[in-house]
């Protein structure tokens, strides 16, 4: 049966939260308690080298770890050191302790998070490596890697409304409450929005917390940022598969981020942003832009879609199979494995994207852009800024035409290199690359116009007098050379590589 639900009292979670404080129980205290190795290891869900670390210190961050995270019986004197403030007797009230003898045992998981200077704690339910078990259906989710990675790639945009769909236990709220005015968060689980309102409480922070599926608590609004790390799981509706609430929309296939993809719009503010993790399938004979492609038909957006990682149908399975705590070669992992398959085959699906999608709004009236690329190697964290200006850029460049584009002063962003590769011998290199440092870290091949022009894009010189000055010194078509050099410049300007000198 799934664990009892903390219990918010305002007098009691003001004393766990300065208990928590004065221990040093953050993610820079923790993680110099445990030693990097340990740390590392302890992300990876192996608890082992966290309990030689805590086990021979009277620290009080270690009985937190032992207790907390590692769902260990910790002695009660040890707690209620560690807990001076709000004691043993606190921690029962609140629903999270329990006595076992001398002992105190978590109901659920509490531990630190941490972000742009910001410290913060999420209490979530205990997972497989504090019980041993298989996760129940109802189980919400703490701080994990897909939670990570949509608070990296969110843009910190100034904020009077954002909202969170999909809350689980509110961690991209605690993000979007160092920019946004007002924080509104959803979810369909009773269970998660318990654990959103003790967050939220714990991190002294003011959530309109709302219930309901999806966009359906907040019909008819709109808000200037919506975040949401929805439940994109795609998972069989043969019943052979566990139904897991923090996973699991309901829907058949790739609907549920499809259906947020279309109507996400109706509840953005001119110029908003939305920004989404989703998993996309790919039938056989189409590709991954074609089906995220006839999901932005219509709406309006903007779309800047990063495709991050691609599965086949095995890889896939194998990974959310595991998710819940199951293990392969057993029964129960072979019949979710074999459902997996199925599911897929009965729809041709050959691979299963997963990326990130940034949606705006447009606030002018124009055609709206669409970016969909691939990025599967290592980005720049956390992405947010780059994102954000990536955002302004990818904008300006859709309101502005041609002739715009040339009479800037374009100059090569700071972190933008060039590379020469040649055969030894000879005189001329064979490639010349623009290699960006941080962001999508993309490459741009050059050629002989587009690097004599990267070499005087300097924020001082127009790329309309550039071009001119190239095409004579090379004795090339004065039109041609323009053509090409504005192609090069919406290229390299809409990720960062080139900035406009004004």
């Amino acid at each position: 049966m799934t664990a009892t639900l903390p219990r918010p009292d305002d007098a009691l979670v003001a004393r766990l939260r300065a208990d928590l404080a004065a221990s040093g129980f953050t993610v820079a205290g923790v993680t110099a308690l445990l030693g990097p190795m340990a740390a590392a290891a302890l992300d990876r869900d192996q608890a082992l080298p966290a309990q030689r670390a805590t086990g021979a210190t009277d620290d009080p961050r270690a009985a937190l770890v032992r207790l907390f995270t590692l769902g260990d019986p910790v002695d009660a004197a040890e707690v209620a050191a560690a807990l001076p403030t709000l004691g043993v007797a606190g921690g029962v009230e609140l629903g999270l302790l329990a006595p076992e003898g001398d002992a105190v045992v978590a109901l659920c998981d509490l531990r630190p998070h941490a972000a742009d200077g910001a410290d913060w704690w999420v209490a979530s339910d205990l997972g497989e490596l504090a019980t041993g078990r298989p996760l129940t259906p109802d189980h919400v989710l703490g701080v994990g890697g897909a939670s990570t990675t949509l608070a990296s790639w969110t843009p910190r945009l100034p904020a009077a409304r954002a909202l969170d769909v999909g809350t689980g236990c509110g961690v991209q709220a605690l993000h979007l409450g160092a920019h946004a005015e007002r924080v509104t968060v959803t979810d369909l689980s009773e269970r998660a929005l318990a654990y959103a309102r003790f967050n939220a409480a714990l991190n002294a922070l003011d959530w309109d917390v709302r219930s309901g599926s999806m966009l359906d608590p907040v019909a008819g609004e709109r808000f200037d940022l919506v975040v949401s790390n929805p439940p994109f799981v795609i998972t069989p509706r043969s019943g052979a598969v566990p139904l897991f609430e923090y996973r699991d929309g309901g829907a058949a296939g790739d609907a549920v981020v499809r259906d947020l993809v279309r109507t996400v719009g109706e509840h953005l503010e001119p110029g908003g942003v939305a920004q989404l993790l989703g998993n996309w399938e790919v039938p056989r004979g189409t590709t991954w832009t074609e089906r995220v492609g006839e999901w932005l038909d219509g709406t309006g957006l903007d779309a800047w879609v990063v495709q991050r990682e691609v599965q086949d149908p095995a890889e896939y399975a194998e990974t959310w199979a595991r998710d819940g705590g199951h293990h392969p070669d057993t029964a129960d992992f072979n019949a979710m494995y074999t459902a997996w398959l199925d599911d897929f085959a009965a729809r041709d699906v050959e691979a299963i994207g997963f990326g990130v999608v940034t949606l705006q709004r447009p606030a002018t009236d124009r055609e709206p852009f669409r970016d969909l690329a691939d990025v599967p190697g290592p980005v720049e964290q956390p992405m947010g800024p780059s994102v954000l200006r990536g955002l302004r850029a990818r904008t300006w460049l859709a309101e502005h035409d041609d002739d715009a584009v040339l009479d800037i002063a374009w100059r090569c962003a700071d972190d933008v290199t060039e590379e020469r590769h040649g055969v030894p011998g000879e005189p001329d290199p064979r490639v010349i690359l623009l290699r960006q440092g941080g962001g999508l870290r993309r490459h741009l091949p050059l050629s002989t116009v587009t690097s004599a022009l990267v070499s005087v894009c300097d924020g001082e010189l127009t790329a309309r007098a550039a071009t001119a000055a190239i095409a004579g010194l090379l004795d090339l078509d004065d039109d041609a050379v323009r053509t090409e050099a504005v192609a090069f410049l919406r290229d390299a300007a809409r990720d960062g590589l080139l900035v406009r000198g004004d």
